[in-house]
């Protein structure tokens, strides 16, 4: 029943139509930043088994901002980088993340913007570093936890390139809480975590209770870590 609810999710997210400025990763494709056409394909799978690994425990949703260049833009999960899925950081093992599917690059990586390293390894998001980082050092099990963002697509700025990031609109913040509310319907128990004051902001708006913690960009991660450390509690 759930795995059914889980496909239907994916499903509404593909079917958004993006607008100048917002990047989908479960449709959209960039010739110049993705790998290959099946990109998208790619990233629809790799977060439908994000949330069937959590089918039978989720107990945590962490809820931030909006999808980042250096994330689940390439990644298709919210708050995971290409290193983390790819095996390629040091500290987060993959099957954290993904259980039964090895993870795959959809970044480009003869695209000239990306750095040696981003063309060896993928993208790597300091964000989500910090954040796995932390729910691994508080034994709370992985899989009992999704990582989600307000506005679940991404927004950068048409301007400076789509390997940007921009902080949502309000009315894309409100577009993008219907997908929050329908993860809630499907995880109706868990304990509702706001990464940042936009979440918290638009989480409030709703009416739906949740443990506000720092945002640990820009020199807050100090901060998040004490706070989120109060929050994560093994069960």
């Amino acid at each position: 029943m759930l795995k059914n609810q889980v496909n239907g999710f994916v499903a509404e997210l593909r079917a958004y139509l993006s607008h100048p400025g917002v990047f989908n990763p479960w449709r959209d494709y960039d010739g110049t930043c993705d790998l290959c056409r099946e990109a998208p394909e790619i990233r629809s799978k790799q977060m439908a088994q994000f949330l069937y690994s959590r089918m039978n425990g989720a107990a945590y949703l962490l809820v931030a901002e909006a999808i980042g260049y250096q994330g689940g833009r390439f990644t298709g999960v919210p708050l995971i980088s290409e290193r983390i899925i790819l095996g390629n950081h040091g500290s987060i093992n993959p099957c954290a993340i993904l259980k039964n599917l090895p993870g795959r690059r959809t970044s480009n990586p003869d695209n000239r913007e990306l750095n040696s390293a981003q063309k060896r390894l993928g993208f790597t998001e300091p964000t989500a570093t910090i954040v796995w980082e932390e729910i691994l050092k508080s034994k709370v099990s992985p899989h009992r936890v999704i990582t989600w963002n307000i506005f679940p697509f991404h927004p950068y700025n048409p301007s400076k390139g789509p390997l940007t990031n921009r902080t949502p609109t309000a009315a894309e913040l409100e577009a993008g809480s219907y997908y929050t509310q329908t993860l809630l319907k499907m995880w109706p128990n868990v304990t509702v975590v706001s990464i940042g004051k936009h979440a918290a902001r638009t989480l409030n708006k709703l009416g739906i209770r949740n443990f506000s913690v720092p945002h640990p960009a820009n020199g807050g991660s100090s901060n998040f870590k004490a706070a989120i450390k109060d929050v994560l509690v093994p069960g």
